[in-house]
């Protein structure tokens, strides 16, 4: 689904307003040879979120989708797992009460029913499957074509500019792995996400690699700026979220980076044609912190509503 740019207009849905400026702008000034803020390949880095930044989190973060569906099919065959209070929040949709204390003790306990005890060719084939049969509810649509157009359009742009494009999310980064070069043109070694320890083991049949939840590392917040030293290794010049998990990655990338950088925010405005929501969310994706900081910072907020001609790669 990747992109490829439109010479005489990189960016054709977004509207000629602040927001095109200011990245056209900024990309000119660090690629064009001579200029004083010129950086070398190797240097143009940027890093973007994933959910509700080049995707929908809403009514709540596609992997949550799947690990829901997944859920559904074992019960089918494990029908004692119904009586599980959290199980029963998962089926109800009661994101709220999975997220409720510090380690998202619920939400750990779905993730521990749905994404560990099996290989990872397992797990990879289980999202395929899914990606493949399940639809949006309200788009009815695949989630892998609800991509965000204009997001689609930027990241080619970088790539076209000799930027290496990096995914930094809360997701897990063995389910984002399964698709994101196919969908954003993004090689799946240039994903960062939560992980936990994996195991090996050789079988008749082969090496394996089984999924575990051992040594939880939850890419959120400011675990963001740690997983980018530790897996990416450079600091990034730009960054690209849309909520308060973000924060600590655009304060990393743009305050006292001794290059150039740039920070920009997706900032849902469109009930109509996408989600509303900043303060309040039903989801995830809560918005205070950062967009109160913005103006200080001269991070580019992004107004869905008014600065996106259309939001998804298929419209």
């Amino acid at each position: 689904m990747a992109i490829a740019t439109n010479a005489a207009d990189p960016l054709p849905s977004w509207n000629d307003r602040a927001a095109k400026q200011a990245i056209l702008a900024f990309i000119a000034r660090v690629t064009t040879a001579g200029s004083p803020d010129f950086l070398p390949q190797a240097e143009r880095i940027a890093v973007f979120d994933n959910d509700g930044c080049l995707w929908p989190e809403n009514p709540m973060p596609f992997q949550a989708a799947f690990a829901i569906d997944e859920l559904k099919r074992r019960i089918l065959v494990e029908p004692s797992l119904a009586s599980d209070p959290m199980v029963q929040a998962a089926l109800a949709g009661d994101l709220g009460k999975l997220l409720k204390g510090d380690h998202f003790d619920g939400l750990m306990q779905i993730l521990a029913l749905t994404h560990t005890g099996m290989t990872t060719d397992e797990f990879r084939d289980a999202v395929e499957a899914w990606l493949a049969s399940a639809k949006h509810p309200r788009y009815g649509r695949p989630y892998d074509e609800l991509t965000y157009r204009p997001m689609q359009e930027l990241l080619s742009y970088l790539r076209a500019h000799d930027f290496k494009n990096f995914i930094v999310s809360g997701g897990g980064v063995d389910f984002m792995r399964v698709w994101v070069e196919r969908v954003y043109g993004i090689p799946p070694e240039q994903v960062v996400g939560s992980t936990a320890q994996t195991t090996f083991e050789l079988r008749d049949s082969g090496p394996v690699l089984t999924k575990t939840l051992d040594y939880l590392f939850v890419n959120d917040n400011a675990g963001k700026p740690v997983g980018i030293h530790q897996f990416i290794g450079r600091r990034p010049i730009i960054c690209c979220g849309n909520s308060d998990g973000d924060h600590a990655m655009l304060q990393y990338t743009t305050i006292n980076n001794p290059r150039p950088s740039f920070a920009l925010i997706v900032h849902h405005t469109d009930a109509e044609r996408e989600y509303a929501y900043d303060a309040i969310t039903k989801s995830t994706g809560k918005l205070v912190a950062a967009l109160q900081e913005a103006p200080t910072r001269g991070w580019v907020v992004v107004d869905m509503k008014q600065d996106w001609k259309a939001i998804f790669e298929t419209d």
